[in-house]
């Protein structure tokens, strides 16, 4: 008879934190001391975690079904991220993003730059409920303005990424705050209204250092004019570079999800484009849309600024993205994580300390999984019972799910928002990260709000004083 198959032997609170704590240390180091990309590390991580288990007599089954378990939830977010790499393409060679760009110089001043660029990517992510979206269409445009005008690109980056952020997260709109309401069980726009206590703080004290950090800018006229003339002369600029622009409001206004959005935006921009240019080949179309845009002026940094898109553009965060939660899938697998949680979970008792340890748990499910949706998920399913005993409403719970968890990863290099923005805005994760401010704050004021009881929803409805 065949040898029966030991079963594997079940992760005690120890190993499991001796396992995240090796894994922070690989990536950290790799990535932080010395400047890795984050790929690499993350698929050593996951060699390292596969030895363990066949150690620990867990089966390749059980293995591959964990990578399976952790890359599924990713099939339309990485479906989204190809279709954005088309439509930065089409959007720059249809003259969309020049066409803001001129705007942009038309109507910024060196002197409040850098606040503008917070507020309007605010306004536009609270409209269209997508920090991806923001970042890949203005974002890209602010950011090629700002490097006209000579303005730091981790400062610009940052308010770009802030802006954003918060617009992603107050926006009825978007899939993380419909994601951290439903998992707390909380009424959607009941939880938008609720997390104002620390995201109007958060975004107050942004508003205040961006306008402090960028308030030393100026503008160089004369090549603020010789950029708008480059522009001008190289791509159609035109008040129908607003059609595109108005369909993804439109689309956000119906509620429409973002694949047929971005499918729909890039028909009509590749719509344009024929009308533009009717001999433009098939075959140049389909390079564009595989390859991205290359720009060919005469200067040089504008070249830099617009050749960028394609497909091929995203296969780097993609790849990023399997590993990283092909890493989640496996420490799920493992129970790894829920194993290390599980002693906080026992013994808090008093609100500060509770929302300040979901907050913890969802940068530290950030910092170990890189993965948005997980952040949330994760410390929502193993804190709920928690907040529950102790008589919290669901609308305290969602709100710090969100603080501490969608905020969070546009932070962390080996991140799925954080490599996507640094990838679309060509700024390091490092570089931009001590000028995201909202990101920052937000978990700030919501400990806050813990510790101090201002803001915290209880079951009955009425405010209570939060032990200290």
């Amino acid at each position: 008879m065949p040898a029966k198959k030991k079963a594997p032997a079940k992760v005690s609170v120890a190993e499991s934190v001796i396992i995240l704590i090796v894994m922070l240390l690989i990536l950290g180091w790799s990535v932080i001391a010395w400047g890795l990309a984050p790929e690499v590390p993350v698929l050593f991580t996951i060699a390292m975690l596969i030895l363990w288990a066949k150690l620990r007599h867990w089966s390749w089954d059980d293995i591959q079904g964990g990578i399976i378990d952790g890359v599924h939830i990713a099939i339309i977010p990485i479906f989204i991220f190809i279709l954005i790499g088309a439509l930065i393409a089409v959007w720059i060679k249809a003259g969309i993003i020049p066409a803001i760009m001129v705007l942009g110089f038309h109507l910024v001043s060196g002197q409040f730059f850098v606040p503008s660029v917070f507020l309007i990517c605010s306004i536009v992510g609270l409209a269209i409920g997508s920090g991806f979206t923001t970042i890949s269409t203005v974002g890209i445009a602010l950011f090629g303005i700002g490097a006209s005008m000579h303005a730091n690109p981790a400062l610009v980056a940052g308010a770009i990424i802030s802006g954003a952020v918060f617009g992603d997260k107050m926006s009825p709109l978007s899939d993380s705050t419909n994601l951290a309401s439903a998992v707390a069980e909380s009424e959607l726009f009941a939880h938008i209204k609720n997390m104002m206590w620390s995201t109007t703080p958060s975004f107050l004290v942004a508003l205040i250092l961006f306008w402090i950090l960028g308030n030393s800018g100026t503008i160089h006229t004369e090549q603020i004019q010789q950029t708008i003339n480059i522009l001008s002369k190289n791509f159609p600029i035109s008040w129908w570079a607003a059609l595109p622009i108005l369909l993804m409001f439109i689309c956000a206004w119906r509620k429409i999800p973002a694949i047929p959005t971005l499918f729909a935006n890039i028909i009509l921009t590749s719509i344009m484009i024929f009308i533009q240019d009717p001999s433009f080949k098939p075959a140049a179309f389909v390079d564009l849309i595989t390859n991205g845009f290359v720009a060919k002026t005469s200067s040089k940094s504008v070249n830099a600024l617009l050749s960028r898109g394609g497909i091929t553009s995203m296969m780097a965060t993609v790849a990023l993205i399997i590993a990283t939660l092909a890493l989640g899938g496996l420490l799920m697998k493992f129970g790894v994580v829920q194993t290390a949680m599980k002693p906080l979970t026992d013994r808090l008792r008093r609100p500060g300390s509770l929302i300040t340890a979901t907050i913890l748990s969802g940068i530290g499910v950030n910092l170990f999984v890189g993965e948005q949706y997980l952040s949330v998920i994760l410390p929502g399913r193993a804190f709920k019972q928690s907040f529950d005993k102790l008589g919290l409403s669901p609308l305290a719970l969602s709100r710090v799910l969100e603080d501490g968890g969608s905020v969070i990863n546009y932070l962390i290099p080996w991140g799925v928002a954080g490599s996507f923005a640094a990838s679309t805005l060509g700024v390091s994760v490092l570089a931009f990260l001590p000028f995201t401010f909202f990101s920052l704050f937000s978990p700030v004021f919501s400990i806050l709000s813990g510790l101090t009881g201002i803001g915290l929803k209880w079951k009955d409805g009425q405010q209570k004083q939060a032990a200290k």
